[in-house]
């Protein structure tokens, strides 16, 4: 039996429906409708040797990165979470560190280490973050677009319901598509700067341990039990 109320996964595929299946064999009553799109982007690929090594915070960058990733694979790799360093591992990349907090937390740790020039492989759209007193060069090679809104989205969002935000974009398209009238949904956050970016007036908000589908989904799984 599922659990109830559903949950809605909002992240754009791969990932989303990976979700959907992890939400599933959880119990939960996952339903699949993203927000967006992504699309890989035409990059020109760096000289390895002018960098110490590659930041990683998103799965997709090393996803839809495409063939000329292998040409750097000789910089190690440090990603955030678990999904972004398997997906750069099955890319053919050496993750040398897993964050288990946020991006900010990473580059922080990378500066404590001295490593003094980051090549940053991420989407066109992304957050700022202070790179300490490294050099941190922002490559994208993917992009995340809007997508319209999905069928039955007004009927999924009118009743009690768990939402989960994967970025900050994420969480900002949610709460304008929801609007203000949303005392009765529950949001998971991946990380509490996503948190923020949803704002106030939900019925519930939950942050996510660790930045992963695993810790977002057993969060998402208490609060469907609290509403059951």
């Amino acid at each position: 039996m599922s659990c109830h109320p559903p949950l809605i996964v909002t992240r754009a595929d791969p990932g989303g429906s990976a979700t959907v299946e992890r939400a599933k064999a959880m119990g939960l009553d996952a339903r699949f409708m993203p927000l967006f799109e992504a699309r890989p982007l035409q990059w020109d690929v760096p000289d390895a040797a002018d960098f110490d090594a590659l930041l990683m915070t998103s799965a997709q960058a090393a996803r839809l990165a495409g063939p000329d990733l292998a040409r750097i694979a000789s910089l190690p790799v440090h990603a955030v979470g678990a999904a972004t360093a398997a997906a750069a591992a099955a890319a053919g990349l050496r993750v040398v560190a897993t964050g288990t907090r946020d991006a900010q937390s990473l580059i922080d740790a990378m500066a404590s280490q001295k490593i003094q020039r980051i090549l940053w492989i991420c989407g066109r759209d992304r957050s700022d973050f202070d790179a300490r007193a490294a050099r941190l060069v922002p490559l994208p090679v993917y992009a995340i677009d809007a997508a319209p809104r999905p069928s039955g989205w007004s009927e999924a969002v009118a009743a009690p319901a768990v939402l989960l935000a994967h970025s900050m974009r994420g969480a900002a398209r949610i709460a304008d598509l929801v609007g203000a009238a949303r005392s009765h949904l529950s949001l998971v956050a991946i990380s509490r700067a996503v948190a923020a970016a949803a704002g106030e007036g939900w019925g519930q908000i939950a942050v996510a341990a660790q930045p992963d589908d695993a810790s977002m989904l057993a969060a998402a799984h208490i609060l469907c039990q609290k509403a059951e």
